[in-house]
């Protein structure tokens, strides 16, 4: 008989979107002439930039001639991509990552979701609290957790308290952790973290040998010049982190999907004996055993970006989405809410209203009376509670519509 991974069985009963998905599928059945405003998940809206669907056109049209048509490719990634990728995220920002650093890959949920497979199970992991699932949750999977204890905390896991009283910035811990998950821009807060912050966390991992697992997804939201748009920025951090890098909300590729990942030459990790081994290795053999490459028509479509056409078009696709954010994070100022994050990120991080016993509980009160969905803070860990995330990846007439929805509460 076959039997079953039970660490499975240790998460709750569906992932977040899920059910939150659920919920309204419900309400629309039960409503079905009910407007829904969609400020949950974080898919976007708008269409993709008009130079990378030049770009896939011209290649698929490549696709149908024998002199230029692509089986499989590099799994890797092809070398025109990463080339631009280093060069204009990195070396032109004078940050030392090269084409041979870096993976193309279908997307960074994967990557953040997959890169614990290189490390050992009797790793220590720590994540924030509040926390994108994702990191979690595949921890939990691979059974490097307890089993979920009372408090909503996993056993054996190190949880880093974020709250409105620390800005929501985790804070390295007294105790010796291996991985450390960090996310800036931060989903699902919206806020960030500054210089100092990260030289404390690479400090930290330099003393205790860890290595921090970097998501800078969201990190083409950055308005502000004090805020890291790379963990590579601070010095030592190619000794001990790894960056996953996205094009879902950076050009719009939710549905296309397209992402890459990071690792430097010199970052190792240790066996049982103490012999250094170097992760870039472990991956690229995890990588290629489990992975076929992402589409050449896609990798020249993320790739068009980079083009000059290409980052004006993405600069205004980032720009309109922000937009939507100050649009949300002022009117529910105004109305007297208490908000954080929607500067150098599309999520706004709404405190729920102090009658309103839990986030679950607002998010069905805002879907019954108001017909907009939101995300629970619940559903991020138990720090999230008595939140909401919005996003602002709705389009500006819906997004100025569910504000006016909101200011009665």
């Amino acid at each position: 008989m076959a039997k079953v991974n039970e660490n499975y069985l240790k998460l709750p009963g569906s992932y977040l979107f899920s059910e939150v998905g659920k919920r309204a599928a419900k309400f629309l059945r039960e409503n079905p002439d009910a407007k829904i405003i969609r400020l949950g998940i974080g898919d976007v809206t708008r269409p993709l930039p008009q130079v990378c669907i030049d770009a896939m056109k011209r290649a698929a049209d490549e696709m149908g001639h024998v002199e230029t048509f692509r089986g499989y490719g590099p799994e890797q990634g092809y070398e025109f991509l990463r080339e631009k990728i280093a060069d204009f995220n990195y070396k032109r920002r004078g940050l030392n990552v090269s084409a041979e650093e870096i993976f193309i890959s279908d997307g960074s949920k994967c990557d953040c979701g997959n890169i614990q497979e290189i490390f050992s199970l009797d790793s220590r992991v720590a994540v924030a609290d509040p926390v994108y699932p994702v990191y979690l949750d595949t921890n939990v999977m691979a059974g490097r957790t307890g089993d979920l204890q009372s408090d909503g905390h996993f056993a054996g896991v190190t949880y880093l308290t974020c709250t409105a009283e620390n800005n929501f910035s985790p804070k390295p811990p007294a105790e010796k952790v291996d991985l450390v998950y960090l996310c800036s821009p931060n989903n699902p807060t919206g806020t960030t973290l500054d210089k100092a912050a990260l030289e404390a966390w690479v400090a930290y991992a330099k003393k205790f040998d860890a290595v921090i697992l970097f998501d800078a997804a969201y990190a083409a939201y950055i308005t502000e010049e004090n805020v890291p748009r790379s963990i590579y920025e601070i010095d030592g951090a190619r000794d001990v982190a790894i960056e996953f890098r996205s094009f879902s909300k950076t050009a719009g590729f939710t549905g296309t999907r397209c992402g890459y990942i990071v690792i430097p030459e010199g970052l190792t990790g240790t066996t049982s004996t103490g012999e250094r081994v170097p992760l870039k290795k472990l991956w690229a053999r995890r990588h290629t055993t489990k992975f076929n490459g992402t589409s050449y028509i896609t990798q020249r479509g993320a790739e068009a970006i980079y083009s000059d056409e290409g980052q004006a078009q993405v600069r205004e696709l980032i720009s309109y989405y922000l937009e939507n954010a100050r649009i949300i994070r002022e009117s529910l100022s105004a109305a007297g809410l208490t908000t954080y994050g929607g500067v150098n990120a599309p999520y706004i991080w709404l405190k729920t209203p102090e009658d309103i016993p839990s986030s679950w509980d607002f998010f069905d009160k805002l879907l019954r009376e108001k017909h907009i969905i939101g995300t629970p803070g619940a559903g991020f860990g138990p720090c999230g509670e008595g939140y909401l995330r919005l996003t602002s990846f709705n389009s500006r007439e819906n997004t100025i519509e569910a504000c006016e929805r909101l200011k009665t509460f």
